[in-house]
């Protein structure tokens, strides 16, 4: 995974007022943290940090371009707007060269499975650890032509030179199931619907004497 070179700059405002003049002069607040230091907060440019996670991924390895020197960071947590999906605020992990780290790495069934079958993806991110120069985008499992009743465990999913496992190997990550018939699925609305009773009408209140 190439590096993503970013601007940085040190924050010395904090709080919300602080947070959303940040973001109206099109920067995000970011809280840079390593081990053994104090944790550091940058504004980073948002359109630069966007186009890294839009083309290299969540794991997208960063280069701060910070007043000290150049910073190899990676991203821990990106928080997004529930409904405006613009980016609020990032954590980031310092990381070296030759170090490994465990992230979440994306899983993507590919290929159509067998005839008369219905899949379902349990598991979409699974964890792993690499070294920081060769994490992995995402994964690829096939299901090309499997048929009712296979099962892909986490173990089974294809993984690069290098790169461990570290989700519980017996997870499952999908299964293929035999997809009902027209007339299973028929019979099933039949019988959610013999279940229902009406409510019995109302019957006026017995006068007071």
């Amino acid at each position: 995974m190439a590096d993503v070179r970013i601007t940085a700059e040190p924050r010395t405002e904090f709080g919300k007022g602080a947070a959303r003049r940040t973001r109206r002069a099109g920067q995000i607040p970011a809280v840079l943290y390593g081990k053994g230091s104090e944790p550091v907060h940058l504004s980073l440019e948002a359109l630069e940090f966007a186009r890294a996670l839009r083309e290299h991924g969540r794991n997208a390895v960063l280069t701060l371009a910070l007043d000290g020197g150049p910073q190899l960071a990676l991203p821990k947590t990106v928080v997004t707007h529930p409904i405006r999906n613009y980016i609020e605020h990032v954590d980031l992990l310092v990381i070296k060269r030759g170090e490994k780290v465990v992230v979440e790495v994306a899983v993507h069934l590919t290929g159509e499975a067998g005839p008369g079958t219905l899949v379902t993806q349990e598991l979409d991110r699974i964890e792993v650890e690499a070294d920081v120069s060769s994490i992995p985008e995402s994964l690829e499992v096939s299901i090309e032509g499997l048929s009712s009743g296979t099962q892909i465990l986490a173990r089974d999913i294809p993984l690069p030179d290098g790169v461990e496992l570290r989700t519980d190997p017996e997870y499952l990550a999908a299964n293929i199931v035999g997809a009902p018939t027209a007339s299973e699925m028929e019979a099933a609305v039949d019988a959610e619907g013999a279940g229902v009773v009406e409510d019995a009408p109302e019957t006026p209140a017995a006068e007071e004497s």
